[in-house]
């Protein structure tokens, strides 16, 4: 028998699904694209520089690096997720001391974090007062009460 998760056990018919966060789904799809810059960026930095850097040195700190980035989306959630995030965008844009267009790539990408950080907040809470607004107006017209204005009666 396959074991519930805690979310399977605790949900009653009837319950309202929990909305997901709108910040951390952006979030998330920064970082994972920015997972790909840095295995593309070792490939890229392994191709142009492998008489400069040892070629373990560079795929172990890409491919870590590359891993930071995906896991930190686990996190996001935390109070510390969003500033791991950043200290991950100064990462990317520092990188470009190895290979100078990634100074370019990092600062794109850290406008596209601060967009999505900023936006996922500001939908958050608008989906929050439309969900307080709907419980009201829920809470004010129960769903047994009488027919509308005009309805016909069968």
């Amino acid at each position: 028998m396959a074991r519930l998760t805690k979310a399977q056990r605790e949900w009653r018919p009837g319950m309202p699904k929990k909305r997901r966060s709108t910040k951390i789904m952006f979030a998330s799809t920064v970082l994972l694209l920015e997972a790909f810059v840095v295995l593309f960026g070792t490939l890229a930095v392994f191709g142009l520089r492998r008489n400069e850097f040892p070629p373990a040195l560079i795929f172990s700190v890409g491919i870590g690096l590359c891993l930071v980035f995906i896991l930190t989306c686990a996190v996001l959630s935390k109070p510390w997720g969003v500033g791991l995030g950043w200290i991950l965008q100064l990462v990317l844009i520092l990188s470009g001391i190895v290979e100078p267009t990634m100074y370019v790539v990092g600062l794109l990408f850290a406008v596209s974090w601060w967009y999505g950080i900023r936006t996922g907040i500001r939908i958050d809470r608008e989906a929050a007062k439309r969900d307080r607004d709907q419980a009201a107006w829920d809470a004010a017209h129960p769903a047994g009460g009488e027919p509308e204005a005009g309805a016909r009666n069968p």
